[in-house]
């Protein structure tokens, strides 16, 4: 499609041509639009174009008024658009009469930055709920500032014909708005109405329909209220839908799903109503009510929502409605509900309206569904505040792909990720492009999907795999998809990866001290590491520090049993006396039958690999103050652990002293904070005392081996920095000594940030040389 218009005013002034290429998000944010405007106001003649690196654009007229529109390329982009670099060059003149939108270049390689989903925007929000408007009411209305982006798009550059809505000729009003260079939709390319674009129906779970358009929203608003449960398509796929206030609705949904007890996400109509049930401030806000719209976890105050959404937990994840089709249901709806990832637990989420039948209708009792086909599965993204700022928890829809910068990096490079809330990455010149959450890969479903999701970052960025960056741990599935591509393989430690993870998206280089503590991460020693301080260098990396080491009874089954960590703690503490501490939760938990086999194990040393995980050590702590024994989900035991201590801030502090073996590595020893814990236990102490007093201590601890080791930068990662009290309390602790604290903000702290850095250090280690 061409765009043109004369040029008009005073061309007074020295004349030249330029070829101006601009990076960065520049493709499906209007770039093309807004400078179509900028230079036809200045009166500048030529063209613009996507092109498989970004926009390109040659202009000719004025040397000052080029001037202006390169200053208004850089400071004026619109909305949603990213910067990244201007390259200008000089051309001859061809004496252009007018200024046009030219049809993209598919040659080179492509480069450009993917455009991520973005929520409806105001603009639209209104004409949607404008009776006068040709789009009221119409589930699908976007424009360039909004709309599927991600999901939709088959290949780059970012036009129609390369996108999932290819198949929906747009009618001859749409077709205008697309060609008017003063309406919202010039150039947005999934420009569509009622007459010409996507539809949605109500299917039975037989996949019969039941009623189309306004019926069909009107039905499952309906089964909504009336307690059923309803799989509602969206933008990257299936969510659940539920009323969160009816507590037998909630329980149904978890029986279906096989979701015990992990808590579910809740979408609320409005802000408002959000504030009405969450503490939510300023930064949270920000976050809700963004392009973005994450789920965003946020302190409970109250409201209707049922106890069975998030038990054992005073957050709630929750969001605000996104898509069109979320604002039509919630608008009739009026109340919270849950809208959690349509699939089986530990399965990718569904996006094919005709697979989902087979694969939900043991959960949902009806479909709404549409005709618009996704792509590629985008999980809702989730975050929280730390610090005043925001932490992003899962990289999906609104973020992914996420590109970070990493100086020298050459392309190339596929990193495969860990086995938990997996994502992969590539290598391009000067950068690693980290896809969207893939998942756990527990299942064959899940696995198949990472699989594709790593031909999908391949093929997508048209990239020839040189080198292949894998996990240490030999049985990770992600290592089976590394050795797959045929390429030389570097593996990069979990721990490792995690540091040079936060080290890349906070844009800084060795040498750091990388505090990563985390559940398990193998450490090539046999061992199971997690409660890691490394001294890392662009030339290499040594473990400087760690927790002391248990055993951990069971190995795997002590990461879904806490009360395993317990033991295997006790025992290390008080050997064989510890099978008889029977007024203690963990080991009342178990029989006597077991209690035997527990102890075979452990003075064989069979099935009881030693740890030094933080992770583990909470999940042992937690079920000490009898708070769990068996996990239903990662991570249950310290969030129920952390979220004891409440809002407590006495100053309590356990003491976990540090010494060095006899090879200089310095060893914190949680013995004498064991030991105050029992004795606070049997002298009545609650567990939020002695959360707070654990806490207070492992905070101490990274502060005082950051001082011992002299490292002024420090970097804080690994799950276990996703708990808000330890992060802020380390941040404050090492700020107060004098020191430089990191965190994660762009990249998960947990192993969603792993690919990233087994990337970065595969491209660190190349450019050595090594």
């Amino acid at each position: 499609m061409r765009a043109e218009q004369a040029i008009t005013g005073d061309d007074a002034g020295p004349r030249a041509r330029k070829r101006i290429v601009v990076r960065g998000v520049v493709q499906g944010v209007g770039f093309r639009p807004f400078v179509y405007r900028q230079a036809t106001t200045l009166g500048l003649a030529g063209w613009v174009g996507n092109t498989p690196d970004g926009v390109t654009i040659e202009v000719e007229g004025a040397d000052s008024r080029i001037d202006a529109l390169v200053t208004a390329l850089d400071t004026a982009a619109p909305v949603g658009a990213r910067v990244d670099d201007i390259e200008i060059t000089g051309q001859s003149s061809n004496h252009d009469s007018g200024f046009s939108i030219r049809e993209s270049d598919e040659a080179g390689l492509p480069t450009a930055e993917i455009p991520a989903d973005i929520a409806t925007c105001p603009d639209c929000l209104e004409e949607l709920f404008d009776p006068l408007n040709r789009r009221y009411h119409y589930p699908f209305i976007n424009c360039t500032q909004c709309g599927p982006r991600f999901s939709i798009i088959c290949d780059m550059p970012y036009d129609r014909a390369r996108t999932t809505m290819a198949g929906f000729a747009m009618c001859p009003e749409c077709q205008a708005e697309y060609e008017d260079p003063g309406n919202r939709r010039f150039h947005a390319e999934p420009n569509a109405c009622p007459a010409c674009g996507p539809r949605i129906a109500l299917w039975d779970g037989h996949g019969h329909p039941l009623g189309t358009g306004e019926d069909a929203l009107g039905r499952a608003a309906g089964a909504i209220r009336d307690g059923r449960l309803v799989a509602v398509k969206g933008v990257g796929g299936f969510h659940l839908f539920c009323d969160a206030r009816n507590d037998e609705a909630v329980r149904q949904l978890r029986d279906r799903k096989r979701r015990e007890e992990k808590p579910f996400a809740v979408m609320f109509p409005s802000l408002e109503d959000a504030k009405a049930s969450c503490r939510i401030g300023r930064e949270e806000e920000a976050l809700l009510t963004g392009r973005e719209r994450p789920i965003v976890l946020c302190r409970r105050t109250g409201g209707p929502v049922s106890e069975s959404v998030a038990p054992g937990t005073p957050r709630l994840g929750i969001f605000l409605p996104y898509a069109p089709l979320h604002h039509l249901l919630m608008r009739d709806l009026g109340f919270p509900v849950v809208a959690t990832s349509g699939n089986i637990s530990d399965e990718p989420i569904a996006t094919d309206e005709y697979d989902v039948i087979g694969q939900l209708t043991r959960i949902a009792d009806l479909f709404l569904v549409h005709d618009r086909p996704i792509i590629r599965p985008v999980e809702d993204s989730v975050a929280q505040v730390v610090d005043g700022s925001p932490q992003l928890l899962r990289v999906g829809r609104g973020y992914a792909p996420t590109r970070i910068a990493v100086d020298g990096a050459a392309g190339g490079i596929v990193a495969v990720g860990g086995h938990l809330k997996t994502t992969v990455a590539i290598t391009q010149p000067g950068s690693v492009v980290v896809g969207a959450h893939v998942g756990d890969l527990e299942t064959v479903e899940a696995r198949l999907a990472h699989g594709k999701a790593l031909e999908d970052m391949i093929r997508f960025h048209a990239i020839r795999p040189r080198l292949a960056a894998n996990d240490y741990h030999p049985d990770f599935a992600s290592r089976g998809a590394a050795e797959g591509l045929g390429v030389p393989i570097i593996p990069v430690q979990h721990h490792l990866a995690h540091v040079a993870a936060c080290l890349a998206e906070n844009e800084i280089a060795p040498p750091v001290l990388g505090v990563a503590w985390d559940g398990t991460g193998y450490g090539g020693d046999g061992t199971i590491w997690g409660g890691e301080f490394l001294h890392v260098e662009k030339t290499g990396w040594r473990r400087v520090a760690c927790l002391r080491q248990f055993p951990l009874p069971g190995g795997e089954a002590a990461v879904r049993e806490p009360r395993r960590s317990a033991l295997g703690l006790l025992v290390a503490a008080f050997g064989s006396e510890a099978f008889g501490m029977n007024d203690l939760p963990p080991v009342a938990a178990f029989d006597t039958a077991e209690r035997r086999i527990v102890s075979q194990m452990l003075a064989r040393d069979v099935n009881a690999p030693l740890t030094s995980s933080v992770g583990r050590l909470l999940d042992a702590f937690a079920a000490l103050c009898g708070l769990r024994q068996v996990s239903a989900y990662e991570g249950q035991a310290p969030i129920e652990f952390d979220s004891a201590a409440g809002d407590l801030a006495t100053g309590r502090c356990y003491d976990f002293p540090i010494s060095a073996d006899k090879d200089g590595l310095l060893i914190v020893d949680w013995q004498p904070a064991l030991e105050s814990l029992l004795a606070d236990l049997r002298a009545g102490a609650s567990s939020g005392s002695i959360s707070e007093a654990v806490h207070n201590g492992l905070v101490e601890v990274v502060a005082a081996v950051a001082g011992r080791i002299g490292e002024p930068r420090v970097v804080l990662t690994g799950g276990c920095f996703q708990n808000i009290r330890l992060t802020e309390g380390a941040i404050a602790a090492l700020t107060a000594a004098g020191m430089t604290p990191y965190w994660h903000h762009r990249v998960p702290p947990n192993d969603g940030g792993i690919a990233l850095g087994q990337a970065v250090w595969a491209a660190w280690t190349e450019g050595q040389g090594d």
